[in-house]
């Protein structure tokens, strides 16, 4: 049985996907779809990295495209540099006058 939800993807442009979820109930994943494996470097033995199998209750490559999501204008877009008008203007050492 599929469990379907509806994500918000990005690339190559904004849309609507139904994706597939993990079974809740997986006596092997326990419903989170996958299994971390930590591993770590052949000289040294120390940490390098993390990797993850998903579990075959589900496939994470199916989904099913429903609708592209609309660009803003280009004349609603921010032509700003992303700071806070009203924020403060940095941080100083120095008492307030």
């Amino acid at each position: 049985m599929i469990r379907l939800r509806i994500q918000v993807i990005h690339w190559p442009r904004r849309a609507l996907v139904m994706t597939d979820t993990p079974r809740p109930d997986c006596r092997d994943c326990d419903g989170e779809g996958g299994f971390e494996h930590d591993y770590g470097d052949y000289d040294t033995g120390e940490y390098a990295g993390t990797d993850w199998e998903p579990c075959g209750c589900w496939n994470e490559s199916r989904r099913w495209f429903l609708m592209p999501l609309p660009r803003r204008p280009r004349w609603l877009r921010r032509r700003d540099s992303g700071r806070d008008p009203w924020g403060p203007g940095g941080y100083s050492n120095e008492p307030p006058f």
